[in-house]
């Protein structure tokens, strides 16, 4: 027989507090049934012997002291389908596209089975995005984690939209999926969303969950796992490779600073959690691809930069966990260019893993080398053009400096729905660099110059 317990002696924000209870599970899922009749749902925070802490994931109004709580004895799970493709979700995965409640073929704990790393596999295959700095000079691999580090009121939401609708295998026929998952946005930003995975046609592989800034703070704390376990379940049940696309951790890590204040904890650095490192690391490493699995998970974590500060604890943790970062510059998009990605911080840790001959072209290394080169000296050379005058400059450094200009006008800059190929970003490179004498090109073989130049090509 299931016991109800009114035994609350304190309600703290997003919090309650239980004593006498019997010994329970921490995670437990929880019912509260208000003195309405309503009734809401919680989850066991922490537990002792003396007093439970358990967190209300629809706000705690309308409670009191006279409400009665459930234990339920298990964890929060979700229904999983392949019939999720398709589906707009609420971050507590109840349907938001007045579709029907999905039918399960199982319910998964949402905390997911820790990944052995013995049994994970080196990431190794590429994956197109169709932007030519993420796929060009800092390559996306299957099975990778790259976070995109931006800062408030860049187009970050538009470049996850079009990797999101672009992102592919090329020259696989494999099934690919994307889990796309929204923390803390506007109502305006979700019909934005919803909008353009429907026009796109892009909704008929992607499940999107939705969590608006309106929600529970602790129903953020719950979305970036159920779309991490709608991933899992599609990859490694139903072997399908699936692209998670989660925005805004930073609104995430805000929602856990909330919890942290709840509970009284003692705060870490600028107040967010001791733990966060932990907490993230949870969220980042299920990413991956496992041995004797067809399936595999591969993330894109969106987050944004207080005041544009890489050092802040958010990106700095992310830093550690994941294997590089995209960088969104502010003065590109200034300058009007679109998708505004610096590449000089920008790294992808993976990428020679995922190029070469036979994955991407023979020439890929060589060339990306090349344009890194070109354009942070380019860059350089406009500090000095602001002391000093671009007369002063020699013939060389002129070149140069035309190079960094045309680099960020021709191939960082792209439409938003440009499709490129990882042929036709390798061209675009191919078409900038010819504009620099072939003295200049030190990082590329001359095998590859007479395979691609276009004054060899030509011949």
């Amino acid at each position: 027989m299931t016991k109800e317990y009114k035994t609350i002696t304190e309600i703290a924000g997003p919090l309650i507090f239980l004593e006498k209870t019997e010994p329970v599970g921490y995670g437990e899922l929880v019912h509260i049934n208000l003195p309405d009749g309503t009734t809401k749902r919680g989850q066991v925070l922490d537990t002792s012997t003396d007093v439970v802490a358990v967190q209300v994931f629809e706000g705690t109004g309308g409670l009191n002291e006279e409400s009665g709580v459930v234990f339920s004895g298990e964890t929060i799970k979700l229904p999983v389908s392949k019939d999720m493709l398709g589906r707009i979700l609420s971050g507590a995965g109840e349907p938001l596209d007045g579709g029907p409640r999905i039918v399960p073929e199982d319910r998964v704990d949402v905390n997911g089975a820790s990944m052995n790393p013995y049994s994970r596999m080196p990431p190794e295959d590429f994956i197109q995005t169709g932007i030519s700095t993420i796929d060009g000079t800092n390559t996306l691999v299957r099975g990778q984690k790259l976070p995109i580090f931006s800062g408030s009121g860049l187009p970050h939401n538009e470049i996850a939209l079009q990797i999101a609708r672009q992102a592919k295998v090329p020259g696989s026929d494999e099934p690919f999926a994307v889990v796309f998952a929204a923390m803390g946005i506007t109502n305006e930003e979700a019909q934005y969303f919803m909008e353009d995975f429907e026009k796109t046609g892009a909704l008929e592989r992607a499940v999107v969950f939705l969590n608006l800034a309106d929600d529970p703070a602790v129903e953020r704390i719950i979305t970036p796992r159920m779309a991490l376990t709608a991933a899992e379940y599609l990859a490694y049940e139903h072997d399908m490779h699936v692209l998670v696309i989660l925005t805004d951790i930073t609104n995430y890590c805000e929602a856990l600073r909330q919890m942290g204040a709840a509970r009284e904890e003692v705060p870490g650095r600028r107040g967010y959690p001791g733990y966060m490192y932990t907490d993230l690391a949870s969220l980042y490493e299920r990413a991956g691809v496992i041995k004797g699995l067809k399936g595999s998970v591969t993330q894109f974590s969106i987050l944004t930069m207080p005041g544009d500060d890489i050092t802040h604890p958010i990106p700095d943790l992310s830093g550690y966990i994941t294997e590089g970062q995209i960088v969104v510059s502010r003065e590109l998009h200034m300058k009007g260019i679109y998708p505004p990605i610096n590449v000089l911080p920008s790294l992808s840790r993976l990428m020679n893993s995922g190029i070469g001959e036979g994955k991407t072209r023979d020439d890929h290394k060589a060339v990306s080398d090349q344009m890194y080169a070109g354009y942070a000296e380019g860059r350089d050379l406009r500090g000095l053009v602001a002391i000093v005058g671009k007369e002063a400059l020699s013939e060389r450094d002129q070149k140069i400096l035309e190079f960094a200009d045309l680099f960020e006008d021709r191939f960082v800059r792209q439409a938003r729905d440009e499709d490129r190929s990882i042929e036709d970003t390798l061209q675009v490179g191919w078409d900038i660099l010819s504009e620099l004498p072939e003295a200049l090109l030190t990082r590329i073989d001359n095998k590859y110059i007479e395979k691609y130049h276009p004054a060899h090509k030509s011949n």
